[in-house]
């Protein structure tokens, strides 16, 4: 069996942020500078409106522009995936054929996210979902956010869905990891990423195959690095970007909130002069004194300069 057009990822796929210069309205240069610091820094592909993306808190009109902007941009150097996660299923299937006109390779949806699925109904979900879609697609593992898990269980029904061709797992827990790693071998075109990038090491390990992991927009060669060298076994390398890769995730820990993630990496990005840090309504970027533990990080792992030449997350 094998997906729509679909050509197996393996590697590192950062989920990009979206750069906002507004409550409705993209950074367009910023998103041009993002999209090529990855694209030049060797990823395997990239992903748009996930959860770094702040899909949800995005207008629909917003989300298409995006699309459009950032597959014209890749014009094919590398894939580019899309989330379609929403709560309506008509939505989702609208954003994916826009995203396969706009020359997307595949898209990704989570569980719908207000009324918890049961599995069973999760199942004829999905089933339905990859019969309308134009494009294959991935799912994704993010309890956190949806309250609903894909269970092994139903992972070993879905794996059997033609269209459907992989998992990127964000639960954290390394032992479902290797069950869907297991699971996906019943599909030579299957695929399991990892998302917490603090176990890509271990993820790799395990058999998957590769990370989607929001830091390698930040460094992208620590993580394509770090998968080349698993590749070619030199554990050495892989043990110490594994470990500047850790550290650089204390960016995710400077907030409170469960949005501190994503405020993290886009306050680092405007300190690298990549892009713009405001927030989609109703979040706001960090204030200073957060900016600064951000900032601090980044010095001490030789990203920036000591002395800071932008204090404000508007460029």
């Amino acid at each position: 069996m094998s997906g729509k057009s679909w050509q197996p990822v393996e590697g590192i796929i950062p989920p990009l942020v979206t750069p906002l210069a507004g409550p409705d309205a993209l950074d367009v240069a910023g998103l041009e500078r993002l999209v090529e610091r990855v694209v030049q820094g060797g990823v395997h592909a990239l992903f748009i409106l996930g959860t770094s993306g702040e899909a949800p808190s995005l207008s629909y009109r917003l989300r298409r522009e995006l699309i459009q902007r950032v597959c014209a941009q890749v014009r094919g150097r590398v894939p580019v995936w899309v989330g379609i996660t929403d709560t309506a299923m008509a939505e989702a299937v609208a954003l994916g054929r826009c995203a396969a006109e706009a020359g997307a390779q595949a898209l990704v949806t989570a569980p719908p996210y207000y009324f918890p699925a049961g599995q069973p109904e999760l199942i004829h979900f999905v089933r339905l979902l990859a019969a309308e879609l134009p494009l294959p697609l991935i799912l994704y593992n993010m309890p956190q956010m949806t309250k609903v898990r894909f269970e092994p269980e139903t992972l070993a029904e879905l794996v059997r869905i033609e269209n459907v061709v992989g998992l990127k797992d964000s639960s954290g827990d390394l032992e479902y990891f290797r069950r869907a790693v297991e699971l996906a071998r019943a599909r030579s075109d299957w695929r399991v990423w990892i998302g917490p990038e603090e176990w890509l090491a271990e993820a790799l390990e395990l058999g998957g195959h590769g990370g989607v992991n929001g830091g390698a927009q930040i460094v992208p060669a620590w993580f394509t690095g770090l998968y080349d060298a698993h590749c070619r076994g030199d554990r050495a390398r892989v043990k110490e970007l594994q470990n500047r890769i850790r550290q650089l995730g204390r960016i995710y820990t400077v907030g409170r909130h469960a949005s501190a993630v994503v405020k993290g990496l886009k306050c680092a990005l405007a300190w690298l002069g990549v892009c713009r840090d405001e927030m989609a309504p109703p979040f706001e970027p960090f204030r200073d004194p957060e900016r600064e533990r951000v900032r601090a990080v980044l010095v001490e792992l030789g990203l920036l300069e000591k002395e800071p030449v932008e204090k404000s997350g508007t460029l």
